[in-house]
């Protein structure tokens, strides 16, 4: 049984916490993950199989998600991102390897912009580096169902906005996943208070992923069918990290964390211990 530890912080008053598994012997620095929005510390078993036997494993209850406090009113990323490095202080570790998904890679992004000497790795998955026209009109459409109380509807046009539904492009259990995501979104519409805030947030302001980044490893990951965000604009953001490597993982989209949760923890355990990925069988040819 590993040991287990939840610690309670705070940020100018507001009420958050990470959950730590401790690892006695670990093979290298504890490793962070920073999932995407309104996704919680319990949200990652198969991580935490993987990686909870080589490092101390860390996932967090960011303000807004779970048992945390709401974020305080006209607070964003800036706020999200002070909070990741409160437990940063926290854990007191020289260095750590973090692994951030989605929203969650925005924020460990930043986090790595800001303290590169603390970061050993940077694992950044799903990255959304870039909000077209449609998907600017799926928030607004899903931010309307909201304010007129029709989380049924909110809950649809957000699962079908974060999925590849072509039929043309394979992934396995494509319908499971969908009804998944649905029932999720409409979770987060009954019982987080702050979700109409989001999508009013992300409708005035875009992610942040300029700067690049110098003097830490870093991988970018991608489903091979994302339709939030092109593998090639991934491709194109990992460039601006200084000696970063790019891998599009097969029969996914922006869900991979979800439909190839195995593989994406297999390829996080390999990456964060300085092993060898080049022969993972899930993951696409690397174009010539």
């Amino acid at each position: 049984m590993r040991e287990e530890e939840v610690r309670p912080l705070t940020l100018g008053g507001t009420r958050f916490s990470y959950r730590l598994l401790r690892q006695p012997g670990p093979r290298t620095e504890p490793v962070i993950v920073l999932g995407g929005g309104f996704q919680g510390s319990r949200g990652w078993p198969h991580m935490e199989d993987r990686i909870a036997p080589v490092a101390d494993f860390v996932t967090a209850d960011l303000p807004g998600v779970g048992e945390s406090d709401p974020l305080p009113p006209g607070a964003g990323t800036e706020f999200a991102g002070a909070a990741v490095d409160r437990i940063l202080d926290d854990l007191a570790a020289p260095r750590v390897n973090l692994f951030g998904y989605s929203y969650g890679a925005e924020l460990a992004f930043g986090c790595a912009q800001r303290n590169p000497h603390r970061i050993a790795r940077l694992m950044l998955g799903g990255v959304v580096s870039h909000t077209s026209a449609a998907q600017r009109e799926s928030l607004q459409l899903a931010a309307g169902h909201l304010e007129r109380g029709d989380t049924e509807g909110f809950a649809a046009v957000a699962a079908r906005m974060q999925l590849c539904l072509d039929e043309d492009r394979h992934i396995p259990r494509r319908a499971l996943v969908h009804r998944y995501v649905k029932r999720s979104m409409l979770h987060v519409a009954v019982h987080v208070p702050d979700v109409l805030a989001y999508l009013q947030r992300s409708l005035i302001s875009s992610p942040s992923f300029d700067g690049g980044l110098a003097g830490v490893p870093a991988l970018v990951f991608t489903g091979e069918h994302d339709s939030i965000t092109s593998p090639d604009r991934q491709r194109a953001f990992a460039a601006t990290i200084r000696g970063s490597r790019f891998a599009a993982i097969r029969d996914a989209d922006h869900w991979v964390v979800l439909e190839r949760a195995a593989d994406v923890a297999d390829l996080a355990a390999r990456f964060f211990t300085g092993r060898s990925w080049d022969d993972a069988p899930y993951l696409t040819p690397a174009p010539r």
